[in-house]
């Protein structure tokens, strides 16, 4: 299993790099492509801190067929190079303007200049769904001749079908004395059952990102290669998928790029149950509307309340919070979690503990209480947050920094419940105005995390920033209390 590609409009730090190929080592990724050293001198610098990091995957760079990308590489002390040679003829044509023969011969020349300076060497076929197969199996030969220790097969503008994926991989296998790769996009939504197809019919490596990131609609996505491989094959990879939601939602958070909603495996609604009849079912047999545990990739499921909850839901959810209610209560909760479904409104977490404690005659004293606040922010300022929070009855003071007033008040609290909560991770972060004019009544939604454990939480106010201070404090007293 591999890992790697460039996605537009994402320039990883160092720092950002380092984190997350750790997190791919642990996870038991054996190649990670950690960059083209050709690109800047802080890109190599990134590369040359992940080579040097004492990982047990190998560390590979992207190479054009030019030996300056080559010497470039070696500067930054990879294992390995991913060697790319246009074999398409419009690629030949339009990107290099040479001719196959002489696309032959660089291939050679670069590759052997390449392994006598030490790397292992993967020549890969960019746009090889669309070259001419007799021409990519003499280019590939020649690659072998040469030294090259694999093969690579580029379906580079998302072309492959199965069915021909499955008819190229078993004719290149058997007839090319190396091993192949697949590397496939995502163009027409493909990538994963191309790339499970080239795995099945003699594939020996899949190049995949996290979360399908990629170049345009992005790349075969990790979590569904490696689920698909070990829940419907039933093939061990190597991987530990315990792991997989936590690296997504620590690419997603490096990167920026949030995660589809409806994105297998991964996204927010994978695992989340709202309808009645689906919940009625859950209670009966988890297996009914679920293709496997959350917890084996390392997650948990949700049950959404709203206006399509049943009472089936609300005893789910108030059994996964350890509270029992009988008929009457739970009848009770489910009228009142309906009548703010009716208003349009979500219904999170902090409020159906709310309503159950009320139902249920309970009170339990918040873990987290505000006692106050300061924001400074201007176009001159860096936005700084102090704030006083009462925790576990001792009072903490702390302060934080951020890109915008919310950020630094968050930043704050983050710091001042790490004694009690450390790695809490903001997820998601939702307003809405309830009202117009400059003084609506604004409503924050947020999403926290702990240790695969997800809440959800709200908070109203006029002030956008108290409200995210409620919505946060009430999100964060459920996971300290649920521990």
């Amino acid at each position: 299993m591999r890992d790697g590609e460039q996605t537009p409009g994402v320039a990883l730090t160092k720092d950002k790099k380092l984190l997350i190929a750790r997190a791919l080592d642990e996870m038991g990724v054996s190649i990670i492509e950690a960059g083209s050293a050709i690109t800047s001198e802080g890109e190599r610098e990134s590369i040359k801190a992940v080579a040097n990091a004492g990982l047990d995957a190998e560390i590979c760079s992207y190479c054009r067929i030019v030996k300056s990308d080559v010497d470039h590489a070696l500067e930054c002390d990879v294992d390995s190079i991913h060697l790319v040679a246009p074999v398409s003829d419009l690629h030949i044509r339009t990107k290099i303007k040479k001719d196959r023969d002489v696309v032959r011969q660089i291939v050679a020349e670069v590759t052997e200049y390449a392994k006598d300076h030490g790397l292992i060497v993967e020549l890969s076929g960019e746009d090889a769904s669309r070259a001419d197969p007799d021409f990519l199996k003499a280019l590939y030969a020649d690659g072998i001749s040469a030294g090259a220790d694999r093969l690579c097969f580029c379906d580079t503008v998302g072309l492959l079908i199965p069915e021909r994926t499955t008819k190229i991989f078993r004719d290149l296998s058997s007839s090319l004395k190396a091993p192949i790769s697949i590397h496939c996009h995502n163009d027409f939504g493909f990538a994963t059952a191309n790339t499970v197809a080239a795995l099945a019919a003699g594939a020996k490596q899949a190049h995949v990102t996290v979360n399908g990131l990629g170049e345009r609609a992005g790349n075969a996505s990790l979590e569904e290669v490696v689920m698909s491989l070990e829940w419907l094959y039933k093939y061990d990879t190597g991987i530990k998928h315990e792991m997989i939601y936590r690296i997504s939602r620590l690419v997603s958070r490096l990167t920026g790029i949030p995660v589809s909603p409806n994105k297998a495996l991964v996204g927010g609604n994978a695992f989340t149950h709202e309808a009645g009849i689906h919940v009625h079912g859950l209670l009966a047999d988890k297996a009914t509307y679920e293709p496997m545990s959350p917890e084996y990739i390392g997650r948990q499921r949700q049950i959404v309340l709203g206006k399509h909850a049943g009472r089936s839901s609300i005893t789910l959810a108030l059994k996964e919070m350890g509270l029992a209610a009988d008929d009457a209560q739970i009848e009770e909760i489910f009228n009142r979690v309906k009548q703010i479904g009716d208003q349009g409104k979500h219904v999170t977490d902090a409020d159906l503990q709310t309503i159950a404690e009320n139902v249920l005659d309970i009170y339990k004293e918040p873990l987290v209480k505000l006692e106050e606040f300061t924001i400074v922010s201007g176009n001159r300022v860096t936005p700084t947050a102090s704030i006083k929070l009462n925790v576990k009855d001792k009072d903490i003071v702390q302060a934080g920094i951020g890109n915008g007033p919310v950020d630094a008040v968050i930043n704050a609290i983050r710091r001042a419940v790490s004694s009690c909560a450390e790695d809490i991770i903001l997820e998601e972060y939702h307003v809405d105005s309830i009202t117009g004019g400059t003084d609506a009544l604004v409503e924050v939604r947020v999403k926290l995390s702990k240790d695969g454990k997800v809440v959800t939480a709200s908070g109203a106010r006029t002030d956008i920033i108290m409200a995210s201070v409620e919505a946060v404090m009430n999100g964060m007293n459920r996971l300290i209390r649920a521990e």
